[in-house]
């Protein structure tokens, strides 16, 4: 029995099926783009990926306290009950007098949900010896957002104007950025604490028969909201509170110290004053003028540059209703460099499109360049499109990885449209070439793509604060290789049906591979192959040779930034006064002010920088370190 061949079912082959429906294709070719373009425009631009930030900070103040009182009784109990924190890595503290802070990370291979959960034990543990620390203890503080990044830092600073009236400014500023869109929390950085001082001699007290401890308890008593009961309508109860608050020195002045039958007025016997908190525990400067600072933390999910747009729209709103001399300066700009980065993506996309239509225009000629350089945008759209659609923002990771995939999807293209070519060479027509190129290439490359992809699993499924961090670059490559082969079988052949030349004399010629060229690789595999132990022995010691040089890469958890500032730390002995820290930090400042190829100096005394960038390695509180940023 013999069978037609005419009638013979084909495997299906989805080259031939693209461009027997080339209506289909062109739907799918213009909805990509749309798709791609649309999530390009509305996925969220930031700096760096997010990530759990695994550090919480607990800070304690105990007046009046020796750093050994602070250690025995305050830290060391804190120390113990933190040991049983889950998933804990490790605790330190830092201790002085009066104060202390405590800085707890957990594993990082900890998931965000268990993060979250170990900073709530945190807060109950430290909650449960709350009657075991001592009387007068502030605190203890927990800080679990230590990890949040200001996208935009302004000062507020002006000659002649005091810390309560800056201070003043920036709670205006802020309650005008909170109903800005995309803008999560406005953070008052820098300000200074108003404190009312009652200065009395013990001589005074004792003619009155009264003691500090009684001025305590009146001031105390004061500011107390005491139940005075409720009256009752017929219809509902209405509750009475009688509430002493005290907020200014004027009311100060006029308590009532009551010792025996006798009411002395306080202020008849003690001078009442308000001031700033002296000596300060931190100080902020911006080019020799102290200033307030307010920062702004972005909200899960939106663009930085449109959020920092609408930023700077709000200051400008602001500043329309400042006096005259009130300077309002940004310090950091985080939508900016957003901007950078995406333009360089932009020009490294350009090159890449440029240096393939060059080569390709050299090496197999002007009309597979034109398939090629079509089919990366492409396959750069649905790239694109899936990552709008799967919530992976445009940041430092995944741009490198769209950069990385720039130099590897372009060979599935490149590999079919060779092959449509040399089968138009040896007479095919062009949809037989183009279906010769799906049967012979697509699992090949199939398969090649898979591989090269799972290389990237050890980054993508790290279970480390590292893994997490760059967990985008396996999943950009991964998506962007497998979109390539997709293009490749499908898009790439119906855009060579289109755009490639049919061969008019195609057979008459010699074999393509019967080159010079060809000829010297095939001599080179078939030594290769007959060689094939030397080979392998030489393929053996270049690996081992690779994996012992592989100690000699300095290693960074974070790439080094191309930001344009400068972090000068200024750290003076223990025990030094905060005041000569900054006697210290503007004489340096002064200097640094001299220099004409710096912007602005913003001078931290006290603590550190804020976390204007994710990597930054933020200083906590300590009296004798200032910091400048230019």
């Amino acid at each position: 029995m013999t069978t037609d061949s005419s009638t013979e079912k084909r495997p299906f082959n989805l080259s031939r099926w693209a461009i027997g429906h080339p209506s289909i294709a062109r739907f799918l070719f213009g909805l990509i783009i749309l798709a791609g373009a649309l999530g390009l425009m509305r996925m969220g631009q930031k700096e760096d990926p997010d990530f759990t930030f695994r550090v919480m900070v607990v800070q304690a103040v105990w007046p009046g306290a020796s750093i050994q009182d602070m250690e025995d009784q305050v830290v060391n109990k804190i120390e113990r009950k933190l040991q049983e924190t889950p998933h804990l890595d490790f605790v330190r503290s830092y201790t002085r007098a009066g104060s202390a802070i405590i800085t707890l990370q957990v594993k990082g291979d900890t998931n965000a949900e268990e993060v979250k959960d170990a900073f709530y034990q945190v807060r109950k543990k430290v909650g449960d010896i709350a009657n075991e620390l001592p009387q007068g203890l502030l605190g203890p503080y927990f800080n679990d957002e230590f990890g949040d990044t200001f996208i935009t830092l302004h000062s507020i600073s002006g000659d002649g104007f005091t810390y309560p009236e800056l201070k003043k400014f920036a709670v205006q500023a802020r309650d005008m950025l909170l109903a800005t869109p995309g803008v999560e929390k406005a953070v008052i950085i820098g300000d200074q604490p108003e404190k009312i001082y009652i200065d009395v001699s013990s001589k005074a007290l004792a003619e009155r028969g009264l003691t500090v401890l009684d001025l305590q308890n009146a001031v105390k008593g004061q500011n107390a909201v005491d139940p005075a009961g409720s009256v009752d309508t017929g219809l509902r109860s209405v509750r009475i509170s009688v509430e002493g608050d005290v907020t200014k020195a004027a009311d100060i002045r006029e308590l009532r110290l009551r010792a025996g039958n006798q009411v002395t007025r306080l202020g008849d016997i003690a001078t009442v004053s308000s001031g700033l908190k002296d000596p300060y525990e931190r100080k902020y400067r911006f080019n020799g003028h102290e200033s307030v600072q307010v920062g702004v933390v972005m909200a899960k999910g939106f663009n930085v540059r449109d959020v920092g747009k609408d930023v700077e729209a709000t200051y400008k709103r602001f500043e329309e209703g400042l006096p005259y001399g009130v300077a309002v300066d940004q310090i950091s700009d985080q939508p900016e460099v957003v901007k950078d980065a995406v333009n360089e993506f932009m020009e490294a996309l350009g090159e890449a499109l440029l240096i393939v239509l060059v080569v390709s225009f050299l090496s197999i000629g002007w009309r597979s360049g034109l398939v090629i350089a079509i089919a990366i945008p492409l396959v750069l759209a649905a790239t694109f499109a899936i990552m709008y659609e799967i919530g992976i923002d445009l940041q430092r990771i995944s741009l490198g990885a769209l950069i990385i995939a720039l130099g590897l999807l372009v060979d599935d293209a490149m590999i079919v449209v060779e092959m449509m070519e040399r089968k138009l060479e040896e007479g095919l027509v062009k949809i037989e070439a183009a279906s010769f190129a799906y049967s012979s290439t697509a699992f090949p490359m199939l398969t090649g793509t898979l591989i090269t992809t799972a290389g990237f699993i050890p980054v993508g499924f790290a279970a480390s604060t590292a893994g997490e961090y760059v967990r985008t670059l396996f999943y950009v490559v991964g998506i962007a290789l497998v979109v390539s082969w997709f293009v490749a079988v499908y898009f790439t052949p119906w855009l060579g049906y289109m755009i490639l030349k049919q061969r008019k004399h195609a057979g008459t010629h010699h074999d393509v591979f019967d080159t010079g060229f060809y000829r010297r690789l095939r001599a080179t595999v078939t030594w290769a192959v007959r060689h094939r132990i030397i080979v392998l022995a030489m393929t053996l010691v270049t690996f081992g040779t690779s994996l012992w040089a592989f100690q000699f890469i300095p290693q960074n958890f974070f790439p080094q930034s191309s930001r344009p500032e400068i972090l000068v730390d200024l750290w003076l002995p223990e025990g030094t006064s905060i005041k000569e820290v900054e006697n210290q930090a503007k004489a340096l400042e002064a200097k640094m002010m001299d220099d004409e190829d710096k912007r602005f100096i913003a001078t931290y005394i006290g603590e550190g920088a804020p976390r204007f960038f994710l990597p930054l390695d933020q200083q906590l509180r300590n009296p004798n370190f200032a910091q400048l940023l230019v």
